[in-house]
């Protein structure tokens, strides 16, 4: 199995053409672009998946594309997900039903000290549907609810919170390229945002 692309994803994410505009300005800095197709063949063309297997890159980036709502990159990493191998497609139902079911706000989180004023508080995520941990396993069900945590409460992010992840079988290698995902997911689909905003605000300009 393979998330190999020959072409560029954040491009693709956006519908961009060699021609548009945005396409252009994005040429610009062309460092950025390379980066950002470097770091998604980085996590999903990986040389060793074994202490992170693809699949369940494919499992987090789908829940994570679901909880910023976004719709093109929900559509692309689900269809990767879905042609992850046998049982993907149980799999993929049920990594939608826990993102709508875990949808929320946020960031939620505690402030120390002077900043205490700012906090907020918001549920944390907790997979207990039977039918959900039967299907996802030990390992992704601490996956998505780490996931999560990293979504909406950054700032609640500790080495207590990692005990969970090691207590399902993840190595101290596979949780640092977990968070390292998330995060990479998380800026992706921001650029993404960002440059659809862009793009719909050139067209009205243009009308």
């Amino acid at each position: 199995m393979s998330a190999s692309t020959d072409f560029d994803v954040v491009d693709h994410l956006i519908g961009l053409r060699p021609s548009d505009r945005i396409s252009a300005i994005r040429d610009n800095r062309p460092e950025a672009r390379e980066h950002l197709q470097g770091s998604f063949r980085a996590f999903f063309e990986p040389r060793d998946d074994s202490q992170f297997t693809l699949r369940e890159r494919f499992a987090v980036a789908a829940f994570v594309a679901c909880l910023h709502g976004v719709d093109a990159a929900t559509r692309f990493y689900t269809d990767r997900l879905l042609d992850s191998g046998e049982g993907s497609a149980t799999l993929l139902n049920v990594v939608l039903a826990e993102s709508r079911r875990s949808a929320t706000d946020g960031p939620y989180g505690q402030f120390r000290l002077e900043l205490a004023g700012e906090s907020t508080t918001g549920s944390e995520y907790v997979i207990d549907s039977i039918g959900s941990v039967d299907v996802l396993g030990e390992r992704l069900v601490a996956a998505l609810e780490h996931t999560h945590l990293l979504v909406f409460h950054p700032r609640d992010a500790s080495r207590t919170r990692l005990q969970a992840l090691l207590d399902a079988g993840w190595s101290t290698t596979g949780i640092v390229s977990l968070s390292q995902l998330v995060a990479f997911l998380t800026f992706q689909i921001r650029v993404v945002q960002g440059l659809q905003a862009l793009s719909a605000s050139r067209e009205g300009d243009l009308s």
